[in-house]
């Protein structure tokens, strides 16, 4: 069993990011059995959820004449428009049914207000509000974030990226993460995560 001052950080496991979802990660099923088995490894486990009001920014149903993937500038800066996803209290935003981490201490929701995205499980795209969870870990003693889950290139690496900058010693554990890459966000993910000193694990 790991030391309580290590965390596993389980990214947005939702039904939605899955084959089939309105937002697939392409076999991001594949993820879950592979999450289940390092949860058990760990004492401390945090899960987040992708958690959107209807009228979400990020959605292109929401921009008239917007279509999925493509880019808006606003006021934060450029927003990716993606298909309307993880809408609070449906099917899609739930946490995949064959998740099995009776033990995780807390879950974090993010992108919830209507006029800001949250891929980080620590700042949203504002990069100036927290979701409280750098001050959580750090109130529970812990030194090590190790992420996995959905999206590789865009949840899974903000959030690393954000624990680096947070002060914590980060690990992206890679068979138990798949992403979109969504033309080369992939490549450009894993060349800022070595560049900022995150693990490859």
């Amino acid at each position: 069993m790991k030391p309580m001052d290590d965390v596993l950080l389980v990214i947005d496991v939702q039904n939605d990011f899955m084959p089939g979802g309105a937002l697939a990660v392409p076999h991001g099923d594949e993820v879950v059995p592979a999450i289940n088995a390092l949860a058990s490894q760990f004492a401390h486990v945090v899960v987040t959820q992708d958690w959107h009001p209807a009228a979400h920014v990020s959605f292109a149903d929401n921009h008239p004449g917007r279509q999925p993937f493509e880019t808006v500038a606003l006021p934060y800066g450029e927003q990716v428009l993606w298909p309307a996803h993880c809408v609070q209290n449906t099917h899609g935003a739930a946490l995949h049914a064959d998740l099995h981490i009776p033990h995780a201490q807390a879950l974090i929701r993010k992108g919830y207000q209507v006029d800001v995205d949250s891929y980080s499980a620590f700042l949203e795209s504002d990069r100036k509000t927290p979701t409280g969870l750098a001050g959580y870990l750090r109130d529970k003693g812990v030194r090590r974030v190790h992420c996995v889950g959905l999206a590789t290139d865009f949840c899974v690496a903000w959030s690393a990226l954000d624990a680096k900058a947070a002060g914590f010693d980060v690990s992206v554990i890679e068979h138990a993460c798949r992403a979109i890459d969504l033309d080369g966000s992939l490549a450009k993910a894993w060349a800022s995560l070595t560049a900022a000193g995150v693990s490859r694990d």
